[in-house]
């Protein structure tokens, strides 16, 4: 497995990751030339770069929603792994073909919004193709041809991996090409490239990779692409412990992506099984960032032995993401999990990080 930390991009990092960043700190480092597929709403130029000269063609897009950054910076280490000296940088380089959009929604990722600026979500345009972004990415779909699609996202700190208490670190799935959900020969072929990366990060993250619902929805991109018979594999980057700047996770997206190319150069996605890709869990809605028990220590207005589940808002403030804390449900909460978990005696148990703080603010605060 490739030693990542020879090849993270340490000028790009945390949530808030925009276009005007890539240009001033990273793009300049690409040997590559930009092409420009198109412009944003606001008239940002959205850019695309080539790699390699193979057979196999590959095309990836990251920021499609603004807010959702992870994949980004994944997409930047996998640019500085393939210009470099390495051998299978050089093998990926020799037999596939690859373009990166790496932030197709520059305007969401401005103001942190998973929606463009004319408030659409571009992964529910894919139909009537009604923005600007999703007709410059159509347009370069249609223009290249791809074997490949890579659909890079990042989902919700709620999501386990199954019913169990680990976080989906990273989810994957090979949309459905239609209503009944047909396993045609494109699905089979997506469904087995990620069995072929699962394989590799269950070494790295057991038990914390899953499989997104399959449900048909003709607006999403992924499904439509699909549907032209192109191979094409949604990316989810999600929840690692105590890294909500994501910066773990994007190093598994990383081997993902890496793993993802060497199987398209290697021409062996046939060699893996669609059963296993079927072993992946579901992902599950079950956690919460915090859950608190025996909330009314610190404050008498929470019923005695109710437990409190706690999520974070992310708010952009002074081009920073803070973690806003918020009451997402009091209860029981049996079957619920908490990414971490304050058995409240006192204060003096939420601890000193900034989170903590804010939590013990909001439940001293609560009013029925």
């Amino acid at each position: 497995m490739v030693n990542y930390s020879l090849f993270k991009e340490d000028s790009i990092k945390g949530r808030y990751v925009t276009l005007a960043q890539l240009q001033n700190h990273f793009f300049s480092k690409i040997r590559s030339e930009a092409i420009y597929i198109g412009k944003s709403v606001k008239g940002e130029n959205i850019p695309a770069f080539q790699f390699g000269h193979g057979k196999f063609k590959v095309l990836m897009w990251s920021q499609m929603h603004g807010n959702e950054s992870t994949t980004t910076k994944a997409v930047c280490d996998m640019i500085h792994f393939l210009q470099s000296e390495d051998v299978l940088a050089k093998h990926i380089l020799s037999k596939c073909s690859i373009t990166v959009v790496p932030i197709l929604n520059p305007d969401g990722a401005e103001v942190y919004t998973r929606i463009n600026h004319n408030e659409v979500d571009l992964n529910r345009d894919a139909k009537d193709r009604t923005q600007p972004e999703s007709q410059a990415l159509r347009k370069l779909f249609k223009k290249i041809h791809p074997q490949y699609c890579f659909n890079l996202h990042d989902q919700r700190t709620l999501f386990s991996a199954g019913n169990t208490q680990k976080p989906a670190t990273v989810s994957f799935l090979s949309p459905s090409s239609n209503v009944e959900r047909d396993i045609t020969p494109t699905r089979e072929a997506a469904m087995k490239l990620i069995v072929a990366m699962n394989y590799d990060l269950q070494e790295l993250i057991p038990g914390q990779v899953g499989r997104y619902d399959d449900g048909f929805n003709e607006n999403c991109t992924g499904d439509s692409f699909q549907t032209t018979g192109t191979p094409t594999i949604l990316f989810e980057a999600g929840h690692y412990a105590e890294d909500y700047e994501r910066e773990k996770t994007r190093e598994y997206i990383f081997h993902a992506l890496i793993k993802g190319l060497q199987t398209i150069a290697d021409n062996q996605v046939n060699e893996f099984s669609t059963n296993d890709y079927f072993k992946i869990p579901e992902n599950r809605k079950l956690f919460f960032d915090v859950v608190v028990w025996h909330a009314n220590k610190v404050n008498p207005k929470f019923k005695e032995g109710v437990k409190v589940g706690i999520r974070f808002k992310e708010v952009l403030i002074d081009d920073k993401i803070e973690f806003i804390p918020e009451i997402a449900e009091k209860g029981t909460l049996e079957g619920y999990f908490g990414h971490k978990l304050i058995e409240c005696i006192d204060s003096k148990d939420f601890g000193f990080s900034s989170k903590d703080k804010k939590v013990l603010e909001l439940l001293q605060n609560f009013d029925v």
